[in-house]
């Protein structure tokens, strides 16, 4: 435990740098890990997996839309269930279940069985990701946890960075089952360490009430969605199975919405929204995220397939993506401290628009110095620009008693955002069954994805021009920005989603 000053209480918690704290941190780094480097490498291995299981481009949507959809629903679940429950426990019960489902993608024997096995992963991606910061909020020192959580957010970029070369490269000599194989032992290895050295805690004032219509109601209405637009390009929208999904959809999120309203212990109070600057940080995030998403996908499939390059060339040609948001972030966050929100919450979505309009110069002769580098590092510059002050902004924007909240909405509202997209994307370019593997079919299909990502990205940085102002500062407000004695204390990537905070107070 952590010594106070000379005539001070001492502080309770751990001390950062001791023994105990490395544990801790160690195992909340890895288990994070286990998601975020997921992320990376599936996209990179969907040309293999739809060769290999004789996958079209809705099932190959499907292999990254269901995890993404159950995860996106439950992640608000499994935050209130870690301060009800034990943090650790939820924690590590998250950790064995991602494992599990991860031995069940790797032995997956057709493509339908992958997509089940992967919305199996998004649900212990649901209870681990929150869990993993909550420790960290509660075991460490007041005075220590912007720099456990600093630690939290470099370590895990540099996993974020080495997944695409792992990834890559374990698809290359082995197969691309392997790289779901590979999450098992480093889960067993964080269930032991969390076990072990991973103190319990828990929220004695959290709710006992679980919101699970709330949660059902939520995922029945996304997933009926995605259903919907995913099967609108290959079956038609005069398909009863077509509209009557969208249909299905929509009554599930008003149902969802009106729950919301009348339940008195909500998953998602949706008075959260009276804030403006709330509410325009994450219409804005939708907007950035949705881009994202687009991106993301499209873009290592068309280097493999049109380009030629190698899965391993292909998901190491947005590293500097993750390099720069490494570097520059934390200065944007405190550029955003000093300036407001607003401008770089303006210029970074259209900066990043800017590099992803130079990708649609891909095409078969393809280099990566001259057609991939270049607009991949503006890209990178304008989401180092963009995600920090985002994601203080959204925590400013309410009190420090509904932080976690606040930050749990904000990233299942960017997992939405992307889940849409890739699931709406192939309708908009006119893209079906398995197209995708023929360069000249996928060519075209994908300079328009990359001008609708421009265009959601134009539409980010406009939103914040009108809607996004420095939030009035209120009693118990999150001080907007990173703070001056840690400035990396806002975890900024990877950018699958923005980082999740002080979730421990979300119930």
């Amino acid at each position: 435990m952590g010594t106070g000053r000379s005539g001070t209480a001492p502080e309770v918690g751990l001390a950062y740098g001791e023994p105990a704290a490395r544990w801790v941190l160690m195992a909340t780094v890895l288990g994070s890990s286990l998601t975020f480097v997921d992320a990376t490498v599936v996209n990179i291995a969907l040309p293999v997996i739809g060769e290999d299981l004789d996958a079209g481009l809705s099932a190959l949507t499907w292999t990254v839309n269901a995890y993404t959809l159950t995860l996106a629903c439950l992640i608000l679940l499994g935050g209130s269930l870690g301060d009800r429950l034990g943090r650790r426990r939820v924690f590590i019960v998250g950790v064995a279940w991602f494992a599990l489902a991860s031995m069940l993608c790797g032995l997956a024997p057709n493509i339908q069985m992958l997509v089940a096995a992967r919305g199996l992963q998004g649900v212990g991606g649901a209870l681990l990701t929150p869990g993993s910061l909550a420790i960290l909020q509660a075991s460490f020192r007041p005075a220590d946890r912007g720099r456990a959580i600093g630690a939290w957010s470099g370590l895990g970029g540099i996993a974020g960075a080495t997944g695409p070369f792992i990834g890559g490269w374990l698809i290359g000599v082995t197969s691309w089952r392997w790289i779901f194989l590979i999450n098992v032992p480093i889960a067993l290895a964080v269930m032991v360490v969390a076990r072990r050295y991973v103190p319990e805690s828990s929220d004695p004032a959290a709710s006992r009430h679980i919101d699970v219509t709330g949660a059902g109601l939520a995922a029945v209405g996304l997933a009926a969605l995605t259903y919907g637009l995913i099967a609108w390009p290959t079956r038609g929208i005069g398909s009863p199975a077509v509209w009557g999904s969208l249909a299905a959809g929509l009554a599930g999120t008003a149902g969802f919405l009106a729950w919301e309203l009348r339940t008195s212990e909500p998953m998602l109070p949706l008075s959260i929204f009276a804030s403006r600057v709330f509410s325009a940080a994450n219409a804005v995030t939708f907007a950035v995220y949705a881009a994202l998403g687009g991106i993301f996908f499209w873009l290592v499939l068309t280097l493999q397939v049109v380009a030629g390059f190698t899965p391993l060339a292909a998901g190491v040609s947005l590293l500097p993506v993750t390099l720069i948001m490494l570097a520059f972030s934390a200065r944007a966050g405190a550029l955003s401290a000093r300036t407001g929100p607003r401008i770089p919450m303006t210029a970074g979505p259209i900066l990043a628009a800017a590099g992803v309009a130079g990708l649609s110069r891909i095409g078969p002769d393809a280099s990566y110095l001259v057609d991939v580098l270049p607009p991949v590092s503006v890209f990178g510059a304008g989401l180092a620009l963009t995600v920090a002050p985002l994601t203080a902004t959204a925590l400013a924007a309410v009190a420090e008693s509904r932080a976690g909240l606040a930050s749990g909405v904000n990233n299942a509202v960017a997992r939405i955002g992307g889940l849409l997209a890739v699931a709406v994307l192939p309708l908009v370019a006119g893209l079906s069954g398995l197209g995708y593997a023929d360069p000249a079919v996928l060519e075209p299909a994908f300079r328009t994805v990359i001008w609708v990502c421009v265009a959601l990205l134009v539409t980010g940085g406009l939103l914040a021009a009108v809607f996004v102002r420095a939030p009035e500062p209120h009693p118990g407000a999150v001080p907007e920005g990173p703070p001056p004695e840690s400035p990396s204390m806002r975890p900024c990537c990877p950018v699958d989603g923005p980082p999740l905070t002080a979730v421990s107070d979300q119930a």
